[in-house]
């Protein structure tokens, strides 16, 4: 019986070895993140003659080499959440702050909970890269957000009021097209109304967009009441244009790696499942195939419903006990956030007869607020999502 206990950092981790009553068998030592480190470390455990529990804190992506490197060589490795381990730790009257110290409590919590350690499993390839995808496509999303909002700023300088009249629904780059090309109020009005109209008329359907006649005439007004901030110059134009550039290139980025994820998530039995599934479309199911991952590794729909962190554990102590509980948020809060974009897909479809819209509904009518019932809506949607996929894979020939 021999913990090992890893403190992982950036390239490096230290490594002690304990047994029971606090018997120290490797004094704290570093590894190296490299091939040559770990088949060192993989050598040492080997040789103790001893049944060996690696055991390392989740640190986001530090940790990931030391397991990987760990688990190819069959050596039973346990990843502990970062809150339970910090707790452990902090039980100590006296705290001390050392990679070394941490490993040897990191060996201690190994000791502990010995029967309790749950086995670490890499995820299939496939999820892993949809789960790769998925966080880069929310680093996207929130520097498109960022984008959109400069450039709105912007052209709200040079164009006042053309923002309204370029509405979504007639193109999403129809605002940052007329920008490109009529760039300022002062540039329109030099035109003269006759000249404006024809000229616009005439890009407005080569691009496809519609109402051309009315949208002219409403564009002129609105460049004549309009009261311009910045001036007509080549250094307002410079910085627009490069808005618009960035726009369009995050744009398109974020739309490749959407590509790239349905493709990924076609190959996986629960895609057709999901995809069935009323209010998801092709966006929706990728992402939330990347962030529930294999369903498998949950042992109960609980379990799931705990991984999103939208739990709320009872609270009771003596005589009280307490009725309106909050949810944990302690889970995957981009799973959160797909799941409660899903929940705004159903409010906004309203699927007739579907038990998860009625139950939102329901919610509802008893004076729950709209985002608490979706939120309701949302555990219900991961207990029927959890159900159904592993019926899926319990049919499938093993």
């Amino acid at each position: 019986m021999l913990s090992i206990g890893i403190d992982v950092s950036k390239g490096k981790s230290t490594v002690c070895g304990m047994k029971p009553r606090g018997e120290i068998v490797y004094t704290p030592f570093e590894v190296q993140h490299t091939r040559e480190g770990m088949s060192e470390l993989v050598s040492l455990l080997r040789g103790s003659g001893e049944e060996v529990r690696v055991v390392l804190e989740s640190t986001g992506s530090y940790h990931c080499p030391v397991v990987a490197a760990l688990l190819e060589n069959g050596i039973f490795v346990s990843v502990v959440n970062s809150l339970r381990m910090k707790r452990f730790c902090s039980q100590s009257i006296r705290r001390v702050k050392t990679d070394q110290i941490d490993a040897m409590q990191i060996a201690l919590y190994g000791l502990a909970y010995w029967p309790e350690l749950q086995p670490t499993r890499l995820p299939e390839n496939t999820y892993r890269e949809l789960q790769l995808l998925a966080r880069q496509y929310y680093q996207m999303t929130s520097i498109l957000i960022k984008a959109k909002v400069d450039f709105n700023a912007l052209c709200n300088q040079v164009l006042p009021g053309m923002q309204e009249l370029m509405n979504d629904h007639a193109g999403r780059h129809k605002l940052s097209d007329f920008v490109l090309r009529y760039r300022h109020t002062a540039h329109i009005l030099k035109m003269g109304e006759t000249r404006f109209r024809k000229d616009y008329c005439k890009w407005a359907e080569k691009k496809g967009y519609r109402n051309h006649e009315r949208m002219a005439a409403l564009i002129f007004a609105t460049a004549q009441n309009g009261i311009p901030v910045l001036p007509d110059a080549p250094s307002t134009q410079i910085v627009i244009t490069e808005a618009i550039r960035v726009l369009h290139t995050v744009e398109a980025s974020r739309d490749a790696i959407l590509t790239q994820m349905q493709a990924l998530a076609k190959t996986l039995p629960e895609y057709s499942l999901v995809r069935e599934m009323p209010c998801i479309g092709d966006t929706l199911a990728p992402r939330l195939i990347a962030e529930i991952g294999d369903v498998r590794r949950f042992h109960s729909k609980r379990a799931l419903i705990a991984y999103a962190g939208i739990d709320a554990p009872p609270y009771q102590s003596g005589k009280f006990s307490a009725n309106n509980r909050h949810i944990s948020k302690r889970g995957n809060r981009y799973l959160r956030k797909t799941g409660y974009e899903v929940m705004q897909s159903y409010v906004m479809h309203k699927p007739a007869n579907d038990p998860i819209f009625t139950f939102i509904e329901k919610k509802r009518s008893e004076g729950k607020s709209g985002k608490l019932a979706m939120v309701a809506g949302l555990n219900k949607f991961l207990r029927v999502y959890y159900g159904k996929v592993t019926e899926l894979y319990r049919s499938l020939p093993q």
